[in-house]
């Protein structure tokens, strides 16, 4: 092959290499293909790594109700982890861990993960959430894991809407319905099917015997005819 050829068959290959190194620059952190969503937090440390974390608010700006912490937290380890706490530094509310099922501490096994939010998982609710955090801010959330100790960073504070929706926390329930006053109590003395203001018959009643009542006309009969006996005579 002579020089020339050789000059331009590097200089094709340095064009096209060029080309796919701009190509990935350009997808960024949008790039659909490696599902990263770059406004979510996530840190590491030791073996622990926490993904996706953000504190999730009640969809409407209005509405009463907790928020939540949702997060994705990864175990590198050999050894099953547990995760002890999730608090907000600089406030004062509690925030209540619960696993996917049953009741008992949140574990994250040795090799695997645990989801917090979304329907079937894990959760850690922020009673009192608007207190908590506003939307639009970072909020400091530390989870506590039994060997590897405090894991930090800021989350997002968004609402429960668009892509955070089905992972957002459930509103305040509403406060029961009064029973309208009109509803008649249980145990109330009047007769069911009985109209007001009639007197049900006892079912103790004996109705007459259709005996007695034939004796009485034959009695009837008997003293007409003494009646008119006593006219004739």
């Amino acid at each position: 092959m002579s020089r020339s050829l050789r000059h331009g068959a590097l200089a094709a290959t340095a064009i096209a290499f060029s080309i796919v190194s701009l190509s990935a620059c350009a997808a960024g952190n949008d790039a659909e293909t490696l599902q990263v969503r770059p406004d979510n937090a996530a840190t590491s440390v030791g073996s622990i790594k926490v993904q996706n974390a953000n504190v999730i608010t009640q969809a409407e700006p209005e509405a009463e109700g907790p928020a939540v912490v949702v997060a994705t937290l990864f175990n590198d380890g050999t050894e099953d982890e547990v995760l002890e706490s999730v608090t907000l530094p600089g406030t004062d509310v509690q925030v209540k861990l619960q696993p996917a099922k049953g009741t008992g501490p949140v574990e994250i096994p040795a090799g695997g993960r645990v989801i917090l939010g979304g329907k079937g998982n894990a959760s850690a609710v922020i009673e009192g959430g608007r207190e908590a955090a506003q939307d639009g801010n970072v909020q400091q959330v530390v989870f506590k894991l039994s060997r590897t100790g405090d894991v930090g960073l800021g989350a997002n504070v968004v609402p429960a809407t668009g892509y955070y929706k089905d992972f957002g926390p459930s509103a305040a329930p509403e406060a029961p319905a009064a029973t309208p006053s009109g509803t008649p109590e249980a145990g109330g003395s009047e007769t069911p099917g009985t109209p007001s203001g009639e007197t049900p018959e006892s079912p103790a009643g004996t109705p007459e015997s259709p005996a007695a009542g034939t004796e009485q006309q034959d009695g009837a009969e008997g003293s007409t005819e003494t009646a008119t006996a006593g006219t004739t005579g």
